[in-house]
C-alpha cells in the first residue's frame, strides 16, 4: 500500500467523502510541486508532508489540517504563493500552511544566527523565537503547531541524513523545546516518541545501554505483567467491572530519567515502581473508583505513591487515578484507571478537539484544556531577553511538576522544587509582593521552603510590606524557583527605580533646563529628542541616558529647523554686545552647527520662534532656503563677537557679602558681567545681571555654580 493510499484509508475512518476528496487533491497538487525534489536522505521530497499527514491522521485532526499538512513546504520550497493556495483550496487552509511557513522561516533564520554568532546565545535566540511564534499561533490556531510537531516527527525520523553537528542541535531542540510542548498539549504519543528519538542522538551510549537492560529483561518482564493482567481482569469481573487491561511500554528516555532520579536519591533500580505498569480502561468515573478499591483490597499499596486526576485535573485536563502496589513476588506495579473519554484526551491532547469537529459535533472542554497557554502568556508577558524566556519554560513549563492546593482546594500545578514564594506568586502578583510567611499543611514553614504534591500552602501577607526583598533573588539561598515570579520582583524593583528616576529628571529638568530656556514648556520632546512622552525623557534624564548637554545640542538643533520668528515681534531698545544684528536690539545669538561659521566668515542669520538669531555662513542652504523670510536679518561680526549677553535672575537670601561672593565666581570664571541691579523684598534679594558668555555650556556651568553660592535659593534666565 503506498503512502497516499494509507493516508486516505485512515482519514475516511473519520473524515467525510467531501473531505476525503480535498485531501486527495492536496496530495495532487503537493506531488506536482515536489516533482523531482529529493530530501537529503533520497527519497522523494513529497514524502516528508505526506509522513507529516499520516502521523496527524493518527490524532484524527480534520481534513483542513491534513490537506494544510500535505502542502506545508510548497510556499517554501516551490515558490507557491498564498493567494495560490487560497484560491484553489480556500482560506482556512491557505491560513494553516501560511503559519506552518512562517515557523519553518523562522526556524531557518535562527539556524542562520547560529551559524554567524559562535555564542551561546545563539541556540537561545531560536529557542526564543520559535516558542514565541508557537505560543502566537496555538492562541490563534493550535493546528499550525500540530503540523509542524508532526513535521518535526518525520524529521527525527530521518536525522541520520543530516551531518552530525546538525543531528545534535536538532535533537537537542526537540527534547528541550518540542517533546515537552506535546507533553503540555496532552499529546503523549509524540512527546515519547519525540523525547526517544532525540535521546539516541544526544546521547547515544546510553540510549543503548537503557535499551539494552530493558530487552534484556523483556520476556520476563512481559510474562510477568501478561500474568497480573489476568489476576487483575479475574478480580475486576469478580465485582462485575467491565474493564480492558492491558501492559504500558516503557519508554528509554523515561526510564533514564527515573535511573537519574533515583541515583540522585541513593535508590536501585529495582524500585522504580512503573517498569512493570498496567492500564485499567472502565466505562464511568464511578468505575474507576471501584476499580481502585478492588486493586488495594487485593495488593498492597506503596505509601505516597497515589494521585487522584480525576477529582484534580492537571492543566491541560489529563485524568486518571495513579496508583503503585506491590504484587505477586514482591514486586511494584504502577496501574493507571481511567474511562475511555479520558483515555481519549490522554493519548490525543488538544487534538481531541477535532474528533468532535469533523463530525460538526463542539467540544465544550476544548477552552479548558487550553487554560495553561493563558497562563503561559500572562507570565510571558514579564520575561525580556531570549535566555530569560526560554528558561522560563524549562523551568516554569516544561519542567516535571507538583500539584498543592489552596486553602479553599483549588488545585496549581508548580515546577518541581517550587517554593512558597512561587506559590504565592502564581496565586498573584500583589500576593507576592505583599507575602511575609506561609503555612504549609497548617504549620508556619520557613518562606524557602520547597513544596511537595498534595500539599496545601496558605499565604500569609501584610499591608505594611513595602515590597519584595532583594535577597530573594539570591539564587544560592533559593527562595525563589520559577523565572515568573523572578521576573515580577525584578519588574518590581524596576518600577521603584523607575519612580526614583522620574523625581531625579524632574529636579534636573526644573534646576537646569527651565532656567537655561524660559519658553521649555513649548519645545516638542517627542520631535527633538525622539521620546513619545515626557514621563520617559524624565526617566532617562533622571537615570542618565540623556544628560543635559545632549538636550542642549537637541534643542539647538531643532531651533535651527524651526519657523523663523518675526523682527516686528522683537523689541528695538537694546544694544547689542556681541554679534552685531541689524534693525533689533539686543538678542541671544547662537553659531548654528550645520555650518558652524568662524569668526570673519560672511555671515548672515535668521530668528527663531525661540526669540534667537541663529547665525550662518552666507551661502549655508539653510539661509538659501529662507532668501524670501521676514526674520532674515543682517550680522556681522562686533568687537565682543565671541560672547554673547544673557540675563539671569537670582533671588537669594539676604546676608553680607552675597554679591561679592556672586560677582566674585563669575570673574573666577573669565565672565564679564554687562550690568548689575537688586532689589529688596524683605529678607529676601532680587539680583538681575546681563552677562557675557560664550555658549550655552557655560551658562549651564555657571547656573550650577551659581546654586552653590550661600544663600542662593532660585536662579532662572530672565526675558
Amino acid at each position: 500500500m503506498s503512502s497516499i493510499e494509507a493516508l486516505l484509508n485512515k482519514a475516511s475512518e473519520y473524515v467525510s467523502p467531501e473531505g476525503i476528496k480535498g485531501i486527495q487533491q492536496a496530495y495532487n497538487f503537493a506531488e506536482e510541486s515536489h516533482r523531482g525534489q529529493l530530501r537529503l536522505s533520497g527519497e522523494p521530497f513529497v514524502e516528508h508532508p505526506l509522513q507529516t499527514a499520516i502521523y496527524l491522521s493518527e490524532l484524527h485532526l480534520d481534513s483542513a489540517a491534513l490537506s494544510a499538512a500535505l502542502l506545508h513546504d510548497v510556499i517554501e520550497d516551490c515558490g507557491v504563493s498564498y493567494g495560490d493556495i487560497e484560491k484553489r483550496f480556500g482560506h482556512e487552509i491557505a491560513t494553516l500552511v501560511d503559519g506552518v511557513t512562517k515557523l519553518t522561516k523562522t526556524e531557518l533564520l535562527a539556524e542562520e544566527r547560529r551559524n554567524w554568532i559562535q555564542d551561546s546565545s545563539a541556540d537561545e535566540f531560536s529557542r526564543a523565537a520559535n516558542l514565541k511564534k508557537m505560543l502566537k499561533y496555538i492562541s490563534e490556531d493550535v493546528r499550525v503547531v500540530l503540523i509542524k510537531l508532526a513535521d518535526r516527527m518525520h524529521n527525527m525520523r530521518t536525522l541520520d541524513a543530516q551531518s552530525e553537528g546538525r543531528r545534535s542541535s536538532i535533537a537537542q531542540e526537540t527534547l528541550d523545546i518540542y517533546a515537552p510542548l506535546a507533553h503540555r498539549l496532552g499529546i503523549w504519543e509524540v512527546k515519547w516518541l519525540l523525547e526517544d528519538l532525540s535521546f539516541q542522538y544526544i546521547n547515544p551510549d546510553a540510549y543503548k545501554e537503557i535499551s539494552k537492560f530493558i530487552n534484556l529483561k523483556r520476556n520476563r518482564r512481559e510474562a510477568y505483567v501478561e500474568r497480573i493482567r489476568k489476576l487483575l481482569v479475574e478480580a475486576l469481573s469478580g465485582f462485575e467491572i467491565e474493564a480492558e487491561v492491558t501492559g504500558r511500554p516503557k519508554h528509554i528516555y523515561s526510564v533514564h530519567k527515573k535511573m537519574e532520579l533515583y541515583a540522585s536519591q541513593n535508590k536501585k533500580v529495582s524500585e522504580i515502581y512503573d517498569l512493570f505498569a498496567l492500564r485499567i480502561i472502565v466505562d464511568d468515573v464511578q468505575d474507576c473508583y471501584a476499580a481502585l478499591g478492588v486493586i488495594h483490597a487485593k495488593w498492597r499499596p506503596l505509601p505516597g505513591q497515589f494521585d487522584d486526576y480525576i477529582a484534580n485535573p492537571k492543566d491541560n485536563l489529563y485524568q486518571s487515578l495513579h496508583t503503585a502496589v506491590l504484587c505477586e513476588e514482591g514486586l511494584p506495579v504502577e496501574i493507571q484507571i481511567r474511562t475511555k473519554e479520558m483515555h481519549k484526551l490522554a493519548e490525543y491532547g488538544v487534538a481531541a478537539h477535532w474528533l468532535y469537529k469533523e463530525g460538526e459535533q463542539s467540544d465544550p472542554n476544548f477552552e479548558k484544556k487550553m487554560v495553561w497557554l493563558r497562563q503561559v502568556l500572562e507570565w510571558q508577558r514579564d520575561i525580556h531577553g531570549a535566555q530569560e524566556f526560554v528558561e522560563s519554560f524549562k523551568t516554569d513549563i516544561f519542567n516535571n511538576q507538583v500539584f498543592v492546593y489552596t486553602p479553599q482546594g483549588e488545585l496549581k500545578e508548580l515546577p518541581v522544587g517550587s517554593t512558597t514564594i512561587d506559590f504565592a506568586y502564581r496565586i498573584h502578583t500583589e500576593i507576592g509582593h505583599k507575602c511575609v510567611g506561609a503555612r504549609v499543611n497548617g504549620i508556619l514553614v520557613p518562606l524557602e521552603t520547597q513544596l511537595n504534591n498534595g500539599d496545601t500552602v496558605e499565604i500569609v501577607t501584610s499591608k505594611s510590606a513595602k515590597g519584595p526583598p532583594i535577597s530573594w533573588l539570591n539564587i544560592d539561598v533559593g527562595y525563589v524557583k520559577t523565572a515568573s515570579a523572578r521576573a515580577k520582583i525584578r519588574q518590581w524593583y524596576n518600577r521603584q527605580t523607575r519612580k526614583s528616576n522620574i523625581e531625579n529628571g524632574r529636579r534636573i529638568e526644573s534646576t537646569q533646563l527651565r532656567r537655561l530656556y524660559p519658553d521649555w514648556d513649548n519645545f516638542n520632546l517627542s520631535i527633538t529628542l525622539g521620546i513619545e512622552s515626557n514621563e520617559e525623557f524624565l526617566a532617562s534624564l533622571g537615570k542618565g541616558e540623556i544628560s543635559v548637554p545632549d538636550v542642549i545640542k537637541a534643542v539647538s538643533n531643532s531651533e535651527d529647523e524651526s519657523n523663523v520668528g518675526s523682527v516686528s515681534d522683537l523689541p528695538d531698545d537694546l544694544s547689542s554686545l556681541g554679534l552685531q544684528v541689524s534693525g533689533v536690539g539686543e538678542l541671544y545669538t547662537r553659531i548654528a552647527t550645520c555650518c558652524s561659521p568662524s569668526y570673519g566668515d560672511d555671515i548672515s542669520g535668521y530668528i527663531t520662534s525661540g526669540r534667537t538669531v541663529s547665525i550662518h555662513t552666507k551661502d549655508c542652504s539653510r539661509i538659501v532656503d529662507q532668501i524670501e523670510a521676514e526674520g532674515l536679518v543682517d550680522v556681522g561680526w562686533g568687537k565682543n563677537a565671541k560672547t554673547v549677553p544673557v540675563k539671569i535672575k537670582i533671588e537669594a537670601l539676604d546676608r553680607v557679602g552675597l554679591l561679592g561672593d556672586i560677582t566674585g565666581l563669575l570673574s573666577s570664571e573669565n565672565v564679564n558681567i554687562g550690568s548689575c541691579t537688586s532689589e529688596q523684598h524683605g529678607e529676601k534679594s532680587m539680583i538681575y545681571l546681563t552677562i557675557l558668555t560664550n555658549g550655552i555650556d557655560q551658562l549651564s556651568r555657571l547656573f550650577s555654580r551659581l546654586e552653590g553660592v550661600e544663600g542662593v535659593v532660585g536662579l532662572v534666565r530672565d526675558v
